[in-house]
């Protein structure tokens, strides 16, 4: 019943082409660094996940953010874990994501033809960057009022676009609850967007090109 069904779904799909391109594909002799990869794409995953979750809760409105917070914490069943695992998956994800950077950059894994998929690369880490600082924000407490504050600073000595990437991100002259809505847009549904579709033209390219092997004394 299995083949059958496997037969049926491979002659409308062509899944089992798919399989053996993406699963059973020549992988040359690596070691544990090639891994970091797959543990910021598994990090990422867990983002998603609790993120979602913590939409469910989480009022982005001046009045009432730091209270949602404070209820995801403390009073609702596994809160605690859910925000815990988003906060620290935040960090575990930015750790990752610069050591596979380093990685790449070691082993010289962004020459020829791979050149492309260093560049999405990049755009990922610094994806990254900006989860973090919109993220930092969205608790409404001094902590985050005055990291917020420090970040808008330094984009404000941007050459040339500082001052209007500043009042883009504030929206308006300091920080307010027009700034806090737009933090949490871009947080769940601008910054996720892009991730996304860079996420799976980065593996689409790590797929079609393949990956490098330890360089060879003298390389």
């Amino acid at each position: 019943m299995a083949t059958k069904l496997g037969d049926w779904m491979d002659d409308r799909t062509g899944w089992r082409t798919h399989h053996a391109t993406i699963f059973l594909r020549k992988i040359p002799k690596i070691n544990w660094s090639y891994t970091l990869g797959s543990a910021t794409l598994f990090t990422m995953f867990i983002q998603i996940v609790t993120g979602i979750l913590l939409t469910l809760y989480y009022v982005p409105e001046p009045q009432q953010a730091y209270a949602s917070v404070s209820y995801i914490t403390n009073e609702l069943p596994f809160g605690w874990l859910i925000r815990g695992l988003h906060h620290w998956g935040a960090s575990a994800m930015v750790l990752l994501v610069v050591l596979h950077m380093v990685r790449v950059i070691i082993y010289g894994a962004y020459k020829y033809p791979r050149e492309f998929t260093w560049i999405t690369g990049v755009a990922l880490l610094l994806l990254t960057f900006a989860f973090g600082f919109t993220g930092y924000l969205l608790p409404w407490d001094q902590r985050a009022y005055w990291a917020t504050v420090v970040g808008t600073q330094i984009g404000e000595v941007t050459p040339v676009v500082g001052d209007t990437l500043r009042a883009v991100m504030l929206g308006g002259e300091e920080i307010s609850g027009l700034t806090l809505t737009r933090f949490y847009g871009a947080h769940v549904w601008v910054l996720p967007s892009l991730l996304l579709l860079l996420v799976g033209i980065h593996i689409f390219l790590v797929i079609r090109n393949g990956i490098t092997s330890v360089p060879k004394r003298g390389e």
